[in-house]
């Protein structure tokens, strides 16, 4: 009897501590990186969400567009919101990455802004004017700057063109390509800069208001979920994208942003 006893001891014990581990695996955080300004805004709400599906959520927010991708593939985040998929591409193709996008999210027409003029007609001749200066948003300005008439870019570019590859420019513009993040805040310090809205509203931009020209929604610069590639059929990451595709975050991005970043799911 004792030792039948003992035995009933033991299967409670691993009853217990099977029943005990999946909630211990729920106290882990899904650790999300985000830049600044409306993605780590609208992860904010993605949180809220996700608290009442049972899943811990801990947004980093980070500076740069470099660091994310890095902390990803190293291991440190389990996923990223604050890019699109040509910049991802790049990121792959450059540093030998192993990441891969699960989800859209929004997009965020880029907008060309200025303190010294009103339209683009106005840009003197020689004027400097500040690009971002990583290949998939430099190229981005620059085919804006295509599309509106000012220059004109060798089509063999593609999404990556950069001042190089502009085979007219008819008022001479001189490129000043800076770090993404800086564009808002340099804005002074050129006639003209071509800047990603979550940077334009994190330098208190307005693009509805402020932007003096900007590029069509209907753009392959759609921002994405990345994750890493052997992570991205995991339950809980899979159940975050859906989380991030409800309805509560689609009303916040609308009533939050109106217009100037917009849902693409």
């Amino acid at each position: 009897m004792r030792i039948s006893f003992i035995k009933s001891l033991a299967a409670v014990a691993l009853g217990v501590a099977a029943f005990a581990q999946p909630a211990l695996a729920q106290d882990k955080p899904i650790k999300v990186g985000v830049t600044a300004g409306p993605h780590a805004q609208i992860f904010e709400v993605v949180k809220q969400e996700a608290a009442k599906q049972g899943l811990n959520v801990q947004i980093i927010e980070f500076s740069d567009y470099v660091q994310p991708n890095m902390a990803l593939a190293s291991g440190d985040l389990d996923m990223n919101s604050y890019q699109h998929q040509p910049y991802l591409d790049n990121a792959n193709a450059d540093r030998g990455f192993k990441l891969v996008s699960i989800g859209k999210t929004v997009i965020y027409p880029i907008g060309i802004y200025s303190k010294k003029i009103k339209t683009l007609d106005a840009l003197p001749q020689g004027a400097r004017f500040g690009l971002p200066n990583d290949p998939t948003n430099g190229g981005r300005a620059l085919l804006l700057l295509q599309a509106k008439g000012l220059i004109k870019v060798s089509p063999a570019a593609g999404l990556k063109a950069t001042p190089i590859d502009v085979i007219e420019n008819p008022k001479k513009l001189r490129f000043i390509e800076l770090d993404a993040a800086q564009l808002a805040r340099s804005l002074a310090d050129t006639d003209a800069s071509a800047i990603n809205t979550n940077f334009a509203l994190e330098g208190g931009l307005d693009p509805t208001k402020d932007a003096i020209a900007t590029e069509s929604p209907d753009s392959p610069y759609v921002n994405v979920l990345v994750v890493q590639e052997k992570n991205k059929d995991r339950a809980d990451l899979q159940k975050l994208v859906s989380i991030y595709h409800s309805q509560p975050v689609k009303d916040f991005i609308q009533s939050k942003f109106k217009g100037a970043v917009i849902a693409a799911w």
